[in-house]
């Protein structure tokens, strides 16, 4: 997951392979992923209250009619931005969407093992929901979609369908780590410090 880029990357003004910034408030709590663009203009606009970040990405625009010297501005990986989080610090849990559970699960269906592309995965309620299951994290699992039509409108058990993983709810931070596919270590290793000591990303 870690995939550490040189401290010090000079990038074109245009630069679609430029890793997210991770922003946080002044106390350190994380607000989210933020584009190179949305870091820049943070930064030239005087948002940015320090930098955090081990890596630097230095981005370039036009030269000076009168002095021939091209602009430039750089940004950290991490950044902290003026102001605070009201609710950052709070241990809430992310919205429940497909494409974080399937990722929570690592793309595994739970009753036979294969991993599989998201779009042959389904959300499959252990209590299903026409018999009171609720659709919430701690209640789903990921299921390729011929598990999910065998076990149909039953429990694990009656269908006789063992489960291979336990569901849990996510925190925010581990969902932040779940988005960013192209994470960098010292943004893994911010985040990693929030989780909780039983969270799957870090056992």
């Amino acid at each position: 997951m870690k995939s550490p880029p040189p401290s010090n990357i000079e990038t074109p003004a245009v630069a679609p392979a430029t890793p997210l910034i991770l922003a946080v408030d002044v106390t350190g709590a994380p607000r989210g992923w933020i584009t190179w663009q949305d870091a820049v203009a943070s930064k030239a606009s005087g948002r940015v209250e320090r930098e955090l970040g081990d890596f630097h990405f230095t981005f370039y625009g036009g030269h000076s009619r009168l002095t021939g010297e091209r602009s430039s501005i750089s940004v950290s990986s991490i950044l902290a931005l003026r102001g605070r989080n009201p609710r950052g610090w709070e241990p809430l849990a992310p919205a429940l969407t497909n494409a974080l559970l399937f990722q929570r699960d690592r793309h595994l269906c739970c009753y036979c093992g294969s991993q599989k592309r998201p779009d042959l995965l389904t959300r499959d309620h252990i209590i299903p929901v026409s018999r009171g299951g609720a659709d919430s994290w701690k209640n789903v699992v990921t299921a390729c979609k011929p598990c999910n039509q065998r076990k149909g409108a039953k429990s694990p058990e009656r269908a006789g369908m063992m489960m291979l993983y336990v569901p849990y709810t996510p925190s925010i931070y581990e969902a932040m780590i779940l988005r960013n596919r192209k994470i960098l270590a010292d943004q893994m290793d911010f985040l990693a410090s929030l989780l909780p000591a039983d969270s799957r990303l870090i056992l």
